[in-house]
């Protein structure tokens, strides 16, 4: 039987769990953790960048279930864990717009990763209705 195709799917874990097509592309993201400090990664649009992304998210997080059968699965130490921060920067429509997101997500990641002092920052951040906005 066929697979469904993963149309639109940017999350690594969906397209495993519900048993969507997937070309494996850990091979990559193994060669790119072991073999880089750095990295670019420049691609058009609709090319997978946050598809990547996600699998790179995964593999941080150790979720070593969701890789079996790919290239990976028997490479990568499931015991390690590394905190991940992930901006995109699809969203925001304006300069003002980019940094409030920006302090959401540093905020939310200091949280749940405890990685730095957001109390140090000179920011408040207040969320109402959805939006997130900013005062100096």
């Amino acid at each position: 039987m066929y697979k469904k195709l993963p149309i639109g799917i940017q999350t690594f874990s969906k397209i495993r769990e519900e048993d969507y097509l997937y070309v494996d592309k850990t091979k990559e993201a193994y060669e790119l953790i072991t073999g880089y400090s750095y990295a670019f990664l420049s691609r058009p649009r609709r090319f997978g960048k946050s598809l990547f992304i996600d699998t790179l998210l995964n593999i941080f997080d150790g979720i070593k279930e969701l890789f079996e059968g790919l290239y990976i699965y028997d490479k990568w130490d499931w015991n390690l864990k590394y905190p991940v921060i992930k901006i995109t920067f699809g969203r925001p429509r304006s300069s003002q717009e980019l940094i409030t997101v920006l302090i959401y997500i540093l905020v939310v990641d200091e949280k749940l990763l405890d990685i730095f002092d957001i109390d140090n920052l000179d920011i408040e951040v207040i969320l109402y209705q959805g939006s997130y906005l900013t005062t100096n």
